[in-house]
C-alpha cells in the first residue's frame, strides 16, 4: 500500500475539502464540510483543519498544502498576491508558511490584476489554473471557471497575461431572492429546466450583451403577457447572465481559441450546454481533479522536488 505523501486543501469561503495524497499521487482519503473561511474565522482554521487531520489519521510527520480564502487577509495567514502579468510556476514558488504549527502548513497566494482600468483578484481559482493548463502550453489559452463569481483567464504560452471576474452566480442568487423577478420565479426550483427559454436567452444576450437588463425584465414581463412559467422565467435569467458573461469574457479573446471548461457537476453541465449552444470549440477538466493537481503540483515544486532546487 503507498504511504501518505501530504495533505492538500482547498478552503472557501463556505466550503473545505482535504485529500491526503499519496506518494504514487492516489487519494488515500478524502473530506467535504461546509467549514469554510467564515466559519474557521471563528472556530480557529487549525483547530478544524486538526478535526479533519484526526479524522483520517492523517500521519504527524507530513506537511499540509492549502489554496483558496485561507490565505485571505481575513483569513488564517494573508498569502498575498502575485502580480499578472506571469508565470504560471510563479505561483508554486509564493507559498506562505503558517507560523506556530508543529507540521509543516503552506498556503498558496492569489493573482492580482493591477491595471488602474481593470483591477481584479482571484484566491483559489490560481489553484484549479495550476492543474488545468501545462507550464509549457504553447499559444493562447481560454479558461472558464465558473461560479458564484466566475473567472475567465487568458494565457499565452504558460503565462497568464490577464483574467476577468463576471457576477455571475452571485447576481443570480440576489436577482432571483431579492428582486422583483424573484415572484417570477416562485416554485421553479421544483420543476425540469426549461431548455428552450435557456437556449433562447442565452444567444439573446451573447448577441446583444448591452441589453442584459432589458432582458432579464421580461422574464417579469413575458409572464404577465405572454404565460410564461415560471421554469421558463428562471431559465431565461439564468441564460441572460451567462451569455452576457461569456460575450464579455470572449470579447478581446484572439480568434479560434479554445476554451478550457473547469467545472462539475450542475455548472459543467450548464456552461457545456452554453457553448454548444454558441458553437464554440471548448474542452472539460473536473474541477476537483484540477484544484488537486495544482495543489499536488505545488507539494512537489516544495517539498519533493529537492534536486532542482539544489
Amino acid at each position: 500500500m503507498t504511504k501518505p505523501a501530504f495533505i492538500a486543501v482547498d478552503w472557501g469561503t463556505s466550503s473545505f475539502r482535504l485529500w491526503l495524497i499519496g506518494e504514487d499521487g492516489s487519494i488515500l482519503a478524502e473530506r467535504r464540510s461546509g467549514e469554510g473561511m467564515t466559519t474557521a474565522a471563528q472556530t480557529g482554521f487549525a483547530k478544524v483543519l486538526q478535526a479533519h487531520l484526526d479524522a483520517i489519521s492523517a500521519p504527524s510527520d507530513i506537511p499540509v498544502i492549502v489554496c483558496g480564502m485561507a490565505g485571505a487577509r481575513q483569513g488564517w495567514v494573508e498569502a498575498g498576491y502575485i502580480d499578472t502579468p506571469t508565470s504560471l510556476a510563479a505561483i508554486l514558488t509564493g507559498a506562505v508558511a503558517v507560523p506556530g504549527e508543529a507540521r509543516d502548513v503552506r498556503i498558496l497566494p492569489g493573482l492580482a490584476q493591477r491595471a488602474k482600468e481593470a483591477p481584479d483578484v482571484m484566491r483559489g481559482e490560481e489553484t484549479q489554473l495550476l492543474g488545468a493548463i501545462a507550464a509549457d502550453a504553447k499559444g493562447e489559452q481560454i479558461v472558464c471557471m465558473p461560479g458564484t463569481h466566475s473567472k475567465w483567464v487568458r494565457v499565452v504560452n504558460g503565462r497568464v497575461t490577464g483574467f476577468s471576474t463576471f457576477m455571475t452566480g452571485e447576481l443570480f442568487d440576489v436577482i432571483t431572492k431579492h428582486s422583483i423577478l424573484s415572484h417570477a420565479v416562485a416554485g421553479a426550483a421544483d420543476m425540469p429546466v426549461d431548455a428552450k427559454a435557456f437556449d433562447t436567452a442565452l444567444k439573446a444576450a451573447y448577441e446583444k450583451p448591452q441589453l442584459a437588463t432589458n432582458l432579464l425584465f421580461t422574464a417579469r414581463s413575458g409572464q404577465l403577457l405572454h404565460g410564461t412559467t415560471t421554469a421558463g422565467a428562471q431559465a431565461l435569467i439564468s441564460g441572460t447572465l451567462i451569455g452576457a458573461e461569456i460575450a464579455g469574457a470572449l470579447s478581446s479573446a484572439g480568434q479560434g481559441a479554445t476554451i478550457t471548461l473547469v467545472a462539475s457537476g450542475r455548472l459543467q453541465a450548464l456552461y457545456e450546454d452554453a457553448f454548444r449552444s454558441l458553437s464554440l470549440t471548448y474542452q472539460t477538466i473536473d474541477a476537483d481533479a484540477a484544484v488537486r493537481r495544482g495543489l499536488s503540483a505545488a507539494a512537489e515544486a516544495i517539498w519533493f522536488n529537492k534536486e532542482s532546487k539544489s
